[in-house]
């Protein structure tokens, strides 16, 4: 089978390079004429663990290409995927599907024979009807099927989440439709992966349910630490001891600075205008779009508090910019916030990430990077852990007490244990434990 994968970001880059491990010819097709040429040297665009290497393996294998021909891509292919951006639409928060709603246009105009057309794209509750018009307005009568197959890759670990998925969801009540994506994805269907066939605007709300879901998990831990705190409880015990019960499951139960990247922001917000519009508003998630934010506000004040109430005219190192570890993705990261609160309130700012440095640096202004984390650390009155890297899980206690001008550490992602913190002459503050 050939499939054609229109836009070659993270979900599109990942998709069609894991497809191409199944042994599809895949033809990754982007508007960037620099991005494509990058590629083709080998040259990510985005830092996912093991993408280089399957990109590489399966450019030589041939089942992968990469162009700026969209048309020629598009007429060979049995199936063509939808992965472009949706970000969220400035001022109304509502997804802007300028890019899905541009890409259809162009595949009606490039199809020849039989296709299924693939929204791989997150995009809100009846995008897939109005494909299909796009479609059936510039070309009538085309012989296609349009289908809905949100994906679920975390940042990360998003090949092994394609390769070896909790579940695959196709939304089409086409025989013929369902006939290719099970071609598709039998590699998985041979492992026992369960398909989840649905209607289109089924398999489009699941997609931003369980984002929905997640983010409100994130959330509701995040107040229970809040709550802990006033009450002498630990949230890592009361995670624990909720997480075991297998109604709930442990996952997403770890308290923080708030959720960021690329899916949770935008799809919650996407939702919440979405119900709004349908006139069946969602209160729940509404709440948790404002707990969020207001959090990652707060924990500038975190640190500001453990800087016994001001910062102004100190430096306070960052450790961790992105939004979670092994990604360079900082879209709506807790850090933009937490900084720029520190640097309004007078601190100078010290940071190192292993991979996100580049991408921060175009975010945030008046910031020195550093080359190591205790480099950032070396002069400061406070250190703040932000993104939980494995390299910030083993720092050398002795070693940051001796380089920091003010021995200080703010842990907003609890990686370390208060009983151990305790005697190591360092101010340790954490979220939702004993001290």
């Amino acid at each position: 089978m050939r499939i054609a994968m229109i836009g070659t970001g993270y979900v599109g880059l990942v998709s069609g390079a894991c497809f191409s491990e199944f042994g599809v010819d895949v033809v990754c097709v982007d508007k960037d004429v620099a991005k494509i040429n990058k590629i083709k040297d080998g040259i990510m665009p985005i830092f996912e663990p093991g993408l280089e290497d399957l990109v590489a393996k399966n450019v030589k294998a041939g089942r992968l290409s990469f162009t700026t021909d969209l048309p020629n891509a598009v007429k060979l292919a049995d199936a063509v995927f939808i992965a472009v951006g949706t970000p969220s639409r400035r001022g109304d928060g509502h997804a802007d599907l300028s890019y899905v709603y541009g890409a259809a246009e162009e595949i009606a105009e490039a199809m020849q024979e039989y296709t299924v057309i693939v929204t791989k794209s997150t995009v809100p509750v009846g995008t897939g009807r109005e494909v299909e018009k796009i479609i059936d307005r510039l070309c009538p009568g085309a012989d296609c099927d349009v289908v809905s197959n949100p994906e679920f890759l975390r940042e990360g670990s998003a090949i092994e989440d394609f390769l070896r998925p909790d579940r695959v969801v196709i939304g089409t009540r086409s025989e013929r439709a369902q006939d290719v994506m099970r071609a598709l994805y039998r590699p998985l269907h041979l492992i026992e992966t369960p398909i989840l066939f649905t209607s289109r605007q089924t398999a489009e709300m699941i997609k931003y349910a369980a984002n929905t879901f997640l983010a409100t998990k994130i959330t509701f831990i995040n107040e229970i630490s809040d709550l802990c705190e006033v009450l002498d409880a630990d949230v890592q015990e009361v995670a624990k001891g909720i997480g075991l019960d297998g109604r709930i499951g442990g996952k997403f139960l770890h308290a923080g600075p708030g959720y960021g990247g690329s899916c949770f922001p935008k799809d919650t917000l996407a939702l919440v205008r979405t119900a709004e519009q349908a006139g069946s508003p969602l209160r729940i998630v509404e709440t948790v779009v404002d707990v969020n934010k207001k959090r990652k506000q707060q924990m500038a004040k975190r640190v500001i508090s453990a800087c016994d109430g001001s910062v102004e005219g100190k430096t306070v190192a960052v450790l961790g910019v992105t939004f979670k570890p092994n990604t360079d993705d900082m879209r709506d990261s807790p850090s933009l916030d937490i900084i720029k609160g520190l640097q309004t309130a007078g601190a100078r700012i010290r940071a190192y990430d292993p991979e996100g440095m580049e991408e921060a640096a175009t975010m945030l202004d008046n910031v020195d990077w550093c080359t190591s984390a205790y480099e950032a650390i070396k002069g400061a009155h406070a250190t703040v852990i932000i993104t939980e890297w494995n390299e910030f899980r083993g720092l050398d206690m002795e070693r940051v007490k001796t380089l920091m001008e003010n021995p200080v550490l703010v842990d907003l992602r609890n990686i370390y244990n208060p009983e151990d913190m305790a005697s190591t002459g360092i101010a340790y503050s954490c979220i939702g434990r004993h001290l």
